[in-house]
Order: structure tokens, then sequence, then C-alpha cells
């Protein structure tokens, strides 16, 4: 299939990277979107608005970091990069800079199981990633631990990110994070958050271990 085809892979990171910002996670420029593909990722163009560019300005990168287009990549492409390299089931990632994410990450807080559905993103917390520099090796460091053993995790002071089978699953990953750490950020309004146990988060996510469409 064409990548220029109506549903061709570049034209699905674009639709992926404006519907990030359709669903409010996201705003301008910021943030940026991946999927795998052949000969290593595509990905969002640096400081473009989505609303602004085509398919043809999504950048084609290899996955020891050379990349072709006419665009230069985001300058996150570190962490895609690594991911791709670390976790062969990833097929997509997503980073937002969502408010309720972010106001979190700011204060360099996880996300504890103060609801059932963090299992949703492989265990009984989602973590946030210790600071580093935006688009430095260390930041991609820094999240691969974040992420180890989950979908998702917090960046310090910086915004979300998420790893999805493909593009689809990434977005509504990250819309389902956004909405916990709204709820989470609520619930720190009322005071100390009340946390399931941890027999009970094992037994949550061996639910999830089959939850959905297989």
């Amino acid at each position: 299939m064409s990548d220029e085809a109506p549903d061709g892979p570049r034209e699905r990171v674009l639709a992926t990277a404006r519907g990030m910002n359709a669903a409010g996670i996201n705003r301008g420029s910021a943030g940026n979107v991946s999927a795998r593909c052949e000969c290593g990722f595509l990905i969002t163009p640096t400081g473009l608005s989505y609303d602004e560019i085509s398919a043809a300005d999504i950048v084609t990168m290899t996955l020891d970091g050379g990349f072709s287009g006419a665009r230069k990549p985001s300058s996150e492409w570190r962490f895609h990069r690594d991911i791709y390299a670390a976790r062969p089931e990833a097929g997509a990632v997503v980073h937002a800079h969502s408010p309720f994410a972010t106001a979190l990450a700011c204060m360099e807080l996880a996300i504890p199981p103060f609801h059932y559905m963090i299992a949703r993103f492989g265990g009984a917390e989602v973590r946030c990633a210790a600071y580093a520099t935006f688009g430095s090796q260390e930041l991609s460091d820094q999240a691969l631990k974040a992420l180890a053993g989950r979908s998702a995790c917090l960046l310090a002071h910086h915004g979300m990110l998420v790893v999805g089978r493909d593009l689809k699953q990434a977005l509504s990953l990250a819309v389902e994070l956004e909405a916990l750490c709204e709820q989470y950020w609520r619930v720190l309004q009322l005071g100390e958050p009340r946390l399931l146990p941890d027999d009970e988060m094992e037994r949550v996510l061996e639910k999830f271990a089959t939850y959905g469409q297989q």
C-alpha cells in the first residue's frame, strides 16, 4: 500500500497526532507520535502544528538514528527509537503534554492503585520517570526504566508517554491515562487517597491479562 493512500501509515500517524489534540490531551505542536515500520519507524516532525502539515511531512527513521524526508524528526525521537529497539511488541508510541498527567508529573508523582484501572497499564502503579532534559539520551534511559513491565509512564516536569501495539491502541490508552490522572488529581483534593491492597491488584492484573477482545 502506498504511504500516500488515505489509510497509509503516514496518514495514520498524522491522524493520531491530530486525534490527541482533538481529544484534548495535547495542544499545538507539543507531544509526538510514532509507529513502527519495516525500516524502523515513522514519527511526527519537530516544531510544526499538526493541523498545518501533510502526511509527506512525517519523517522516516531507522533504529540507528538516521532519518529521511523533507523535515527533521521530533526532538524526542530517542525514546521512540529506544522503545522499538527494546520492546518487540511495541507498534506505536504517543507522547503528550496533557493537563492532568503533566500536573502530576510536575509534582514528580507516580499514580498509585487508587482505582483498579491502573492495572490497565501493566502494574499496580504508573511510575514517574526521573527528570532529564527533553530530547536527551538521559531522558530516554529514564523513560525506559519507568516503562519496564508497563505500557505507560509519566515524565517528571514534562508529560505522559504511552506504548501500544498499534496507533489506535496507543491513543486510546493515552486518553484513558489522562482520565485516570484527572481522577487522581481530584482525589488528592479530598485528602489522603485510599489505595487498593496488593492482593486485589494482583487479582485485577490477572483479569486484565484476558481483558477485551483477544
